[in-house]
């Protein structure tokens, strides 16, 4: 199973001067927890990720407001992969980079979709080569504090 198989096709990306107001109104409109960050809506070439978490943590947290722009916040070149990727690099990214999702990019690195965690879950359920134990071992990865993978 490849990338394109499970991800999320031409998800909603926001600019880096988007306001992170704009950024949580997409995030509940559109039931999401992730949205990238790309330097145009031409292009829609991937330059961070902003998520529930990022918002809560480096803007709340921080006391910043909601016209504070997605740019000052977002985690900067996220790991992606491409769609023709074989979902265990996709579960390798995950796992190494402790993320729940993992944008998709074409050859050019624009935005063309986005494979989360409970795709992968769902995966077990239509896909012979994704099992609940993969699954699990890759929830297992993502969720060890920090400290432990300094270990």
């Amino acid at each position: 199973m490849r990338a394109q198989d499970l991800m999320t096709m031409s998800p909603v990306c926001v600019t880096p001067d988007e306001e992170l107001r704009k950024v949580a109104q997409l995030m509940a409109e559109k039931d999401c927890g992730c949205i990238p960050v790309v330097d145009s809506s031409d292009n829609r070439r991937v330059v961070g990720v902003v998520t529930d978490r990022d918002i809560a943590i480096r803007a709340v947290a921080e006391g910043k407001g909601p016209s504070t722009k997605a740019r000052d916040i977002m985690t900067a070149d996220p790991r992606c992969c491409l769609p023709d990727d074989e979902l265990r690099a996709v579960e390798r990214v995950m796992a190494d980079q402790q993320v729940r999702r993992v944008v998709i990019v074409d050859d050019d690195g624009s935005c063309v979709g986005i494979v989360a965690q409970a795709d992968l879950a769902r995966a077990t359920e239509t896909a012979p080569d994704v099992t609940e134990r993969d699954v699990a071992r890759v929830v297992e990865r993502i969720s060890q504090p920090a400290s432990a993978l300094l270990a």
